[in-house]
């Protein structure tokens, strides 16, 4: 294995990744280190940008235009626009790719992001079985068309998203169905993408290596020969492994190691659009109870977590949705109240904790997520005399017992997937995204405004059913959000082209060795 300076000789980017991903299909990816895998390898019709998360940046398309009030997009595909075997793509391909991700026996988590196209959801759900009656049509081999289901500026930055990736037909059935969940198209060797970059070798939990993609309609903007995505989820292995020359960059940094990198050239600390929060199962007693959620909530002292526990410069969160988004402006309910949180848990049946059943936080394994752990079990046995026990598992696993509701209170975090609130909020909304929501909350009043917002004629008005929505989210507490990321990680001063962006997804085309 290279060093980093042989590695920049040879091109190479030696890259931490944080945890082993969970899967690399565009389709089924739902963490961070998976899509930070298929952003390498896969393309959409809009890129992402280099600088600024709220400009489009063409990928597989060269133009578009949009009517009817951004209702209606028309995309144009690039001629020289080729799969990594060198198979021309074409506007049929999306079609094929939209069909999967909304077929409903591949089960894929963010299906619901489709469903901004007219009749997306009655797909999914099978109230309808004839996908031409899905807003989204080909116009020719070159061309596509949209038809949304109200006025969406945002549609642009929603393409960037890899649900949105095409996939090879060939390859998806040569290694199973339309739907297979489970399937060898993600092999090296196998893999057909439409990035920059094709997957070259996967070890599991060692290394995944990809190399240049020839056939590329962009490949001469791309001078990195190959990236070596490793699996980083110890932190502090991550942080000798840079100071040792072993990467290029991390993916982030131990609290106890700013202070003394801090005022280094390599050092950065980038705000990201992120919330951390924990998820609360709202199926099981005495979870149920919003009084007991409310309790919890005011019993956490989030400047002491911030400042004391994590100590890299996040904000307290004040509300779910982070900031970064002009004139959109939640109330900013939560805060630290020992006196509410005892008077609210009183109410529902356990003062001092009396009676409380023992409950459980699950974090997936990460030195920082059981010291945030450890910090909040501390409160609320001091505030509310709650014994907590703690519970870490290996992140696969970790999502699993999510999914399957199989936990009492669970730490998550969400990054924005495109520039806009609806993409905090549209993941608790009941019948659009309950494949997201694995907490069983549901509102009708939330559910309702967020279809307002999807129908607003302006972004004003998008706005304010947003903050309203999001009003009911903070008093209900489905999930009881703790701070507002920032990520801070180390970065070899000779990676060129890596700019600090506010959804944390940088386009690997553009990064490049300055010797």
């Amino acid at each position: 294995m290279p060093n980093a300076d042989e590695a920049i000789e040879q091109g190479i980017l030696l890259y931490g990744n944080g945890s082993e991903p969970e899967s690399i299909d565009p389709h089924l990816s739902t963490g961070h280190p998976d899509a930070t895998v298929v952003q390498a390898l896969m393309e959409g019709l809009i890129g992402r940008h280099k600088t600024d998360d709220n400009l489009p940046d063409p990928g597989l398309a060269e133009s578009w235009e949009s009517k009817n009030n951004a209702q209606q997009w028309v995309f144009h595909i690039r001629k020289n626009a080729k799969w990594s075997n060198g198979d021309p793509i074409v506007a049929e391909d999306f079609i094929y790719s939209f069909r999967r991700i909304l077929s409903k026996g591949l089960a894929a988590e963010f299906a619901p992001m489709l469903y901004i196209m007219k009749n997306a959801r009655a797909y999914h759900q099978g109230d309808i079985t004839d996908f031409s009656e899905v807003g989204v049509s080909v116009l020719d081999s070159h061309t596509l068309q949209f038809d949304l289901v109200g006025p969406s500026p945002h549609f642009l930055s929603m393409l960037a998203h890899h649900s949105w990736y095409p996939v090879h037909r060939d390859t998806i059935e040569a290694h199973g169905s339309i739907d297979s969940r489970i399937s060898k198209w993600t092999r090296a060797g196998n893999y057909v993408g439409s990035g920059p970059f094709i997957l070259d070798e996967w070890v599991v939990n060692q290394i995944i290596k990809v190399k240049k993609n020839p056939h590329y309609w962009d490949a001469d903007t791309v001078k990195l020969k190959q990236i070596y995505f490793f699996p980083t989820a110890d932190i502090h292995t991550e942080y000798r492994s840079f100071l040792n020359g072993q990467l290029h960059k991390t993916l982030e940094l131990p609290s106890e190691a700013i202070e003394s990198v801090k005022d280094k050239p390599y050092y950065r600390n980038d705000p990201v659009l992120s919330v951390y929060y924990y998820m609360i199962n709202t199926t099981r007693p005495p979870m149920n109870d919003v009084r007991v959620r409310q309790a919890l909530s005011y019993a956490i002292d989030r400047e002491s977590i911030t400042g004391d526990v994590v100590r890299r410069g996040e904000t307290p969160a004040t509300s779910y949705t982070p900031p970064g988004f002009e004139n959109y402006n939640p109330d900013p309910i939560l805060e630290y109240n020992p006196e509410k949180a005892k008077k609210l848990l009183a109410e529902a049946g356990y003062p001092n904790g009396k009676n409380f059943p023992l409950k459980q936080i699950l974090f997936n394994n990460h030195a920082g997520h059981q010291a945030i752990a450890e910090a909040i079990q501390q409160m609320w046995k001091e505030t509310l005399n709650l014994d907590i026990e703690l519970y870490n598992q290996e992140w696969k696993v970790y999502l699993e017992t999510r999914n399957r509701m199989d936990y009492d209170v669970a730490r998550a975090g969400w990054v924005g997937d495109f520039m806009d609130p609806g993409s905090f909020l549209d993941i608790w909304q009941t019948e659009e995204n309950d494949s997201l929501n694995d907490t069983g909350w549901s509102n009708p009043e939330f559910d309702a405004l967020l279809k307002k917002a999807q129908l607003s004629s302006s972004l004003e008005e998008r706005y304010k059913h947003f903050e309203k929505a999001e009003n009911i989210l903070l008093n209900e507490l489905p999930c009881i959000p703790i701070y507002w990321y920032r990520r801070p990680y180390l970065i070899d001063e000779r990676l060129k082209g890596y700019h600090a962006k506010q959804l944390d997804m940088h386009n690997f085309k553009y990064l490049y060795f300055e010797k």
